[in-house]
């Protein structure tokens, strides 16, 4: 690992193509999912879709953000009643169980929103023995995507892969021992955000979600009929 400071990433299309040139093992196989984390990881993903030819699909977190720091993580849930917890969070910002489980009730609620909002009456993809790819725009806290990982794992995925365009080295040496794999093109000498490491990071509508989803499902459909 070589942790760069100087790099900056164009916008999130851009980040995928970074993640293209590192997992061209992966190219045009068939047994190769892509999980995107939405929203922000849509975009990456769709990238990395369309280069390498592979399926791509939804795997739904949210952050359960702390009361009085909402952008701080102090959990994650994801679908199929993953939870977990951010232990070291929650010592620096002691909440009551009542404040815990409001947050997971709204983000619950959110997270059933998106499904229903996303993917419609579209199936997930079944998971067992196939590679899985997580991808989304950045790792800061690593919740989110540790309740990515627990959620694909229950699956019986052959191997699982976390690629993401940036993240703190010592959140990428945690997850990397959870995973078969860590893909990561940018590794700051320094962490305050995400968003920090991007000129454009703006907000990832529904709208721009549904888009890349149905033209990548279109792409895949026209694919398999040649």
């Amino acid at each position: 690992m070589s942790p760069l400071s100087h790099s900056i990433l164009q916008d999130r299309p851009e980040a995928g193509r970074r993640l293209v040139e590192l997992l061209q093992n992966y190219a045009h196989r068939s047994d190769v999912i892509l999980l995107a984390l939405p929203r922000g990881g849509v975009p990456v993903a769709y990238e990395v879709a369309m280069a390498l030819g592979l399926c791509l699909d939804l795997m739904l977190v949210r952050k359960l953000g702390v009361p009085s720091r909402p952008e701080y993580a102090m959990g994650a849930i994801a679908s199929g009643g993953v939870l977990i917890r951010n232990e070291e969070a929650l010592r620096f910002h002691p909440i009551s169980k009542a404040e815990f489980d409001t947050v997971v009730a709204r983000e619950s609620q959110e997270l059933l929103r998106r499904e229903q909002v996303y993917r419609g009456s579209r199936a997930p993809l079944e998971l067992k023995d196939q590679v899985v790819i997580l991808i989304d725009d950045g790792l800061a806290t690593g919740a989110s995507m540790k309740a990515a990982i627990q959620a694909v794992r229950v699956q019986a995925p052959s191997r699982i892969v976390v690629a993401v365009p940036v993240a703190p080295v010592e959140t990428a040496e945690a997850l990397r021992r959870e995973v078969d794999e860590l893909v990561c093109p940018l590794y700051p000498d320094w962490f305050t955000s995400i968003g920090h490491w991007y000129v454009d990071f703006s907000q990832t509508s529904d709208r721009e979600v549904i888009d890349l989803l149905q033209r990548a499902w279109q792409h895949e459909a026209s694919a398999s009929q040649r």
